[in-house]
């Protein structure tokens, strides 16, 4: 059988790429150092993917296994000499840490003369792979950089599934909602996977994505966040902030209209899906999931300030995004280690220091201006 290597054996890694995989007649060997999940899948060798829908349909997923990157390299590196794909959706910070493991890997695979292998870092990240084969490259020989490139396909990709906090102590399956979309970039004819999209050009779809998708879903949760909420839906039920969802997506719209020459009718269609995606009762979606790691968001660029700057390049409106920066920065959720070291910053700093160091805005920027203002209104309301 078929064989993908793919670090991640969390939700997202359960729930929508190695499913995909298992569909797509792989055996999907997960790489993790959750040593209890590792365990489970090698015991089990299954588990249900379940649908957030009235109907709760459930899908079964089977031939899967699991690797401990911490005290199983040999075994790790073995798979990757056999593996038709190798993929990630394990965080981009992550990235760093395993290319090391990566890199020695695809050493061994060249050096026997397999066939191609495809590798894709399925992140919530511009040019994500890009960034993974960066890090990979740093641990590669100049002899070995050059048969690595010269027999593996780095792709990036685009990838949109809401997968929530799972309330299953001990289970492997997963809770999804049931859209998916797996868009990877590629000029070349790569082996058919069960619901992936290939394209020439991935830029589109990917700032499509993030700027609709993720920015939507953190102005939801920050907002929420600040008017005390508890769910994605219950946020969105909420009139006003609702709105401000709404015209915070009109502007980063606005700004896809403008660069990719999207059709404004098909992009309103779009946000309207994905506010309809959000709406999701059967989720229960926390604000504060959602919310989590604030100044990887508050990025330079990331959903809300790339927007926000890429808009006000192009002279268009950027008003709702300065408000949806200033509500990020006041996510003070004390269980997340982000949010406390943010508002450790702010405290010690000051604003605009902050603002500087965490999203790459100057004082002086208009900008950063806006957003200052916001941020001291919506702190004393």
């Amino acid at each position: 059988m078929k064989k993908v290597v793919h670090f991640g054996a969390g939700n997202i890694g359960r729930g929508f790429i190695g499913a995909l995989f298992s569909q797509s007649g792989y055996h999907v060997v997960f790489v993790d150092i959750a040593e209890q999940i590792i365990n489970q899948l090698n015991e089990d060798k299954q588990y249900n993917v379940k649908l957030a829908t009235d109907q709760q349909e459930t899908l079964n997923i089977q031939n899967v296994s699991g690797l401990n990157n911490m005290n199983q390299e040999e075994e790790v590196i073995a798979a990757i000499k056999e593996a038709a794909f190798l993929t990630t959706a394990i965080g981009p910070t992550i990235l760093p840490r395993i290319a090391p493991l990566i890199a020695k890997g695809l050493v061994a695979r060249v050096n026997e003369d397999k066939e191609k292998l495809y590798v894709i870092a399925c992140e919530n990240q511009i040019s994500a792979t890009d960034l993974l084969k960066g890090y990979i490259m740093e641990h590669l020989e100049v002899a070995d950089q050059n048969k690595v490139l010269a027999n593996v396909a780095f792709l990036n990709s685009a990838v949109d599934r809401i997968v929530p906090i799972q309330h299953n102590q001990g289970s492997l399956d997963v809770l999804v909602e049931p859209y998916h979309e797996w868009v990877v970039e590629a000029t070349e004819e790569i082996p058919h996977i069960e619901g992936m999209k290939i394209v020439r050009d991935l830029a589109p779809f990917i700032e499509r994505k993030l700027f609709t998708v993720n920015t939507g879903h953190a102005v939801i949760a920050y907002f929420g966040y600040l008017a005390h909420k508890e769910t994605i839906d219950e946020t969105l039920a909420d009139k006003v902030i609702y709105n401000q969802v709404k015209a915070t997506l009109e502007e980063t719209g606005a700004y896809l209209i403008h660069k990719y020459n999207l059709n404004p009718d098909e992009h309103q269609k779009y946000i309207e899906k994905i506010i309809s995606r959000f709406k999701n009762a059967h989720l229960q979606d926390g604000v504060t999931r959602v919310g989590r790691s604030p100044l990887r968001k508050l990025g330079p660029e990331d959903r809300l300030v790339r927007p926000a700057v890429q808009a006000q390049k192009a002279g268009l409106s950027y008003t709702n995004l300065a408000k949806a920066i200033a509500a990020a920065l006041l996510f003070d959720y004390k269980e997340d280690e982000e949010a406390a070291k943010l508002q450790t910053m702010l405290q010690e700093k000051g604003i605009a220091p902050v603002l500087h160091e965490v999203c790459g805005l100057d004082e002086a920027n208009e900008l950063a201006q806006e957003v200052i203002r916001h941020y001291h209104d919506m702190k004393q309301a």
